[in-house]
């Protein structure tokens, strides 16, 4: 009877592990093992973070789906997450395979993801950028500076995991002697830069971060934004955003996709999709050693984030 029980029990074992070395993606269908051990990939899942209205983009990125269909050879489809930490966990359980992240969301995917990133954006001829500090013009407040004299301010961003939205900007404060952010300010996690430009032209926030210059995004719905919203700070540069690709693809998977977007220089159609979107002018190649400022910012509140 024992001999029995021990021989059922390592069956099971073995039919457990098994079962649980089965990735989502290969049940889905949309990624098997070739002939030669490496994963066939048969379709490809595109992650977006809102920065604007998240059926807005999922509208605006269907050319860009269409347009790496037929450079890949597989199917490619776009997914609007949540927020930056849906995009990580993504990548990690194989669900998301190629990311546009934003650079902290980049340097959290390596450490949690180990994703791999492949180009990153042009904006304004430069592959850097800066967070803006905006507040309205008839709020008297006209620098960094009054922001760190006055407690008790409310405070607008989209995500706590936004590099330029929260992380860089909160940096900032903390250099210029704001001991606890929690308890100085106000802070509402509003969901997109728009929705922080949109908090502070409405009176619901005394000022918000956001990337430069996210106020463009609702000129069209509010003409007057430029005029009633004024940036009166920035950060230091920070490196633009990219695309990554999750751990697992095939190296000849990953150039294909690395000169897909770099072609897409020389696609103006293309191109505009990623300036509708993300407002990129270019793309270029990436390394991850650029990101190293962003691990050096993220140091500061990595506990903060990981509770």
């Amino acid at each position: 009877m024992k001999k029995f029980l021990s021989l059922f029990m390592a069956m099971f074992l073995v039919l457990a592990l098994a079962a649980c070395g089965t990735n989502g993606k290969e049940e889905e269908g949309t990624a098997t093992e070739g002939n030669g051990g490496e994963e066939e990939v048969t379709e490809l899942t595109m992650g977006f973070i809102p920065s604007q209205e998240a059926d807005q983009i999922a509208d605006n990125v269907k050319p860009l789906e269409d347009y790496l269909t037929a450079e890949l050879g597989v199917p490619v489809k776009a997914e609007i997450m949540i927020d930056f930490v849906g995009l990580v966990e993504g990548m990690r359980t194989g669900q998301i395979d190629i990311g546009f992240t934003n650079p902290f969301g980049y340097v959290q995917a390596v450490d949690r993801a180990n994703v791999e990133v492949l180009v990153k954006a042009i904006r304004h001829g430069s592959d850097t950028y800066k967070a803006q500090f905006i507040a309205r013009a008839d709020s008297g407040l006209t620098s960094v500076e009054d922001l760190v004299a006055k407690e008790g301010l409310t405070w607008a961003y989209g995500d706590t995991l936004s590099t330029s939205g929260f992380l860089f900007p909160a940096s900032k404060l903390m250099d210029m002697g704001v001991e606890d952010l929690n308890t100085f300010f106000t802070q509402t996690a509003v969901g997109g830069h728009d929705n922080a430009v949109l908090s502070v032209l409405e009176g619901q926030a005394d000022f918000a971060t956001t990337f430069d210059d996210a106020r463009t995004v609702l000129e069209k719905d509010h003409p007057n934004v430029m005029e009633e919203v004024v940036v009166i700070g920035h950060t230091d540069p920070i490196p633009n955003d990219g695309v990554s690709v999750r751990e697992g693809l095939s190296d000849e998977m990953k150039n294909k996709i690395k000169e897909a977007f770099l072609a897409i220089n020389d696609k103006p159609e293309v191109l505009s999709v990623m300036n509708e979107v993300y407002t990129w002018d270019g793309i270029a190649e990436a390394t991850d050693e650029e990101y190293d400022i962003v691990r050096e910012v993220y140091a500061k509140f990595k506990d903060q984030l990981e509770e």
